[in-house]
């Protein structure tokens, strides 16, 4: 076996006895502890990890292979994620006046600071609707610094009174994004906020 394919298999079997939840096929309600809902078309696994009082996620085989996070209801003056080193490496907070279009500025940053990710781009931007909502849909691809797998993400974000909602899916770019890509957009064309 090759080192990445090593990494990838640690990932799973790390990350699969963190799933501590089945999430079936239909309505979900209250998602990340927020308004959010969602009717996924297929079992999904909710981790047991939250980085964060309103983050939650969602993985099919453990989120070193393919994961959604959820980010419901991001108030301003919070971070996406729960701090990790607020003194040294503070997290960018939500702000009142941010635009659709600061989004993928807000989760790249944040990517940067706490998952130590040195190599990361958006690669794509484009106007949506998130459940009748303005937003953003953005493609982006990023290493870790950690494991140096290069993963591939698709998310979508709005802001709906003065909160932020953001969700992401992200896998490694061989084989797993594209493999279930269209899961997380089937699972997209289901939201509300």
């Amino acid at each position: 076996m090759n080192k990445l394919t090593l990494g990838l298999l640690s990932a799973f079997l790390a990350t699969a006895s963190s799933a501590n939840s089945l999430i079936s096929p239909g309505p979900q309600d209250k998602i990340a502890r927020s308004s959010l809902s969602a009717a996924p078309t297929s079992e999904w696994n909710k981790l047991s990890e939250r980085g964060g009082k309103n983050v939650e996620l969602w993985t099919l085989d453990g989120d070193g292979l393919n994961k959604v996070t959820f980010f419901g209801g991001i108030q301003v003056g919070q971070p996406l994620f729960r701090d990790a080193d607020k003194k040294h490496a503070p997290l960018p907070r939500v702000t009142a006046n941010m635009l659709i279009t600061d989004i993928p500025a807000i989760l790249e940053s944040t990517y940067r600071i706490q998952l130590h990710t040195m190599q990361m781009s958006i690669d794509s931007q484009e106007p949506t609707t998130i459940g009748g909502h303005k937003g953003i849909k953005f493609a982006y691809s990023f290493v870790r610094d950690d494991d140096e797998v290069e993963r591939k993400g698709e998310a979508v974000g709005a802001f709906v009174g003065d909160r932020l909602y953001i969700v992401a899916y992200e896998a490694p770019a061989i084989h797993f994004f594209d493999r279930d890509v269209d899961k997380f957009r089937q699972l997209v064309a289901t939201l509300k906020i």
